[in-house]
């Protein structure tokens, strides 16, 4: 993989950050070691001393006056290496990357923590998509995504997708349209970037089988293009074994994937993950440098405590009863939807993630019925326009979210959805 050709000019012309660089070097550095190099602020001013976090299914956090003063005070903008460490022997037990025996330049698997996966997507892309390059995403998407990307000057090109996400086949015929033999030449307009959310996708709740991965990335092969896997709604499959990661195929080292903590731990705590190759992960770090500096310390800290007191048993047991509530969320929707919804709407049952994307029957278009009418029912949903690159283009769609409401509620809010369609049609 030549990585340089998917940069942008802003990100080749990123240098990493001195002042950072003797901070980091001086955090790796013996005790014995004076130090006249940093900026950073005595931490005996600070007003905080010491605290414990109770956890629900494990013993306290502590963090006594020494411990405090590290978690307020500047860390590495790659992430603390205790959480580091303990993330990336995670991915490897959970995807088993090939890219983990590479050599450093050749694309072996690396991480860095970022202020959530939302900080992660936006410094990748401003690392790979320059004005007036092809995007590829499948459609309906995250809007977060889109409103990162369209700043950009980018042209977004939606690749079709149903209740098993993308469809290879709409893939295939959308880069018929360039030459393999030619995308990496001078002036190639080929996309170089692909953009996906494999599992549970926000809003559709799709998931993609283990077999469209393997064809999406043999496209990825074939055009030389890097696949930005964004997979916050991992750890919220419903059914196991869990599907197979395109991480887990990358034999390349064209996978840049991005975890989220924010679904199973805490949103608020920020913590999120990349994880692709180090000539990627470390520009990645770069941009980083040069905006937020670091995730904050505190929470970091307090994940890698939790983590480490947890091992990964612990940690995956608490993951499953987390999928054991929202797949009884999912559930109850699914059967308020049955008893409201089965005569004007249709609906795929979610595998995975907190959505139940629905289609209104006899309504061409969701947006003026939610953002006015719904109101007026006591029943707000999100209308299906705002996921879609067009917002302006008609969508009879509307996203249901299952992860807040109590069962009752979901069931009295279908039924005021009911009435408000069946006025509509």
């Amino acid at each position: 993989m030549k990585y340089s050709r998917f940069l942008t000019a802003v990100s080749a012309a990123r240098r990493p950050s001195p002042i950072r660089v003797l901070t980091e070097l001086q955090q790796r550095s013996p005790p014995t070691l004076i130090s006249l190099a940093g900026g950073a602020p005595n931490p005996n001013t600070f007003p905080f001393e010491s605290t414990t976090i109770e956890v629900k299914n494990g013993p306290a956090i502590v963090f006594n006056e020494a411990m405090m003063k590290r978690a307020l005070q500047y860390s590495a903008s790659s992430g603390l290496p205790e959480l580091l460490a303990w993330m990336k022997t995670l991915q490897k037990n959970l995807h088993g990357p090939p890219t983990v025996g590479y050599t450093p330049e050749n694309g072996q698997m690396d991480m860095c923590v970022t202020t959530g996966s939302q900080e992660g997507l936006s410094k990748v892309f401003e690392m790979l998509v320059n004005p007036g390059d092809n995007v590829l995403l499948d459609a309906p998407t995250y809007p977060g995504t889109l409103a990162a990307l369209r700043p950009l000057g980018c042209n977004l090109i939606s690749v079709p997708s149903d209740q098993h996400g993308m469809i290879p086949v709409a893939l295939r015929k959308i880069l018929s349209r360039w030459d393999p033999s030619e995308v990496c030449k001078p002036g190639s307009t080929a996309p170089r970037v692909l953009y996906t959310i494999p599992n549970g996708g926000n809003p559709t709740g799709a998931s993609m089988t283990a077999r469209r991965k393997q064809e999406v990335y043999e496209l990825a092969r074939q055009y030389d293009m890097l696949i930005i896997e964004d997979d916050p709604y991992y750890f919220l499959q419903f059914d196991k074994p869990w599907a197979p990661t395109f991480l887990s195929m990358d034999v390349d080292g064209r996978i840049i994937r991005t975890d989220s903590f924010s679904k199973i731990l805490s949103s608020g705590l920020r913590i999120g993950f990349v994880t692709g190759p180090k000539p990627l992960v470390d520009r990645v770090v770069l941009h980083i440098q040069a905006s937020t500096m670091h995730t904050s310390t505190f929470t970091q800290l307090m994940v890698s405590e939790l983590l480490h007191s947890w091992g990964q048993e612990g940690f995956l047991r608490h993951v499953d009863g987390v999928i054991e509530f929202y797949r009884n969320q999912r559930d109850a929707m699914i059967s308020s939807a049955e008893n409201w919804l089965k005569d004007v709407a249709d609906w795929h049952t979610p595998t995975a993630g907190m959505f139940l994307w629905i289609k209104l029957k006899g309504v061409a278009d969701t947006h003026q019925l939610i953002v006015k009418k719904a109101l007026e029912k006591e029943v707000l949903l999100v209308p299906g326009s705002v996921f879609m690159i067009n917002s302006g283009d008609p969508c009879p769609y509307v996203r249901a979210a299952f992860s807040l409401s109590t069962p009752e509620q979901m069931e009295e809010a279908l039924r005021r959805l009911s009435v408000l369609i069946k006025e509509a049609m």
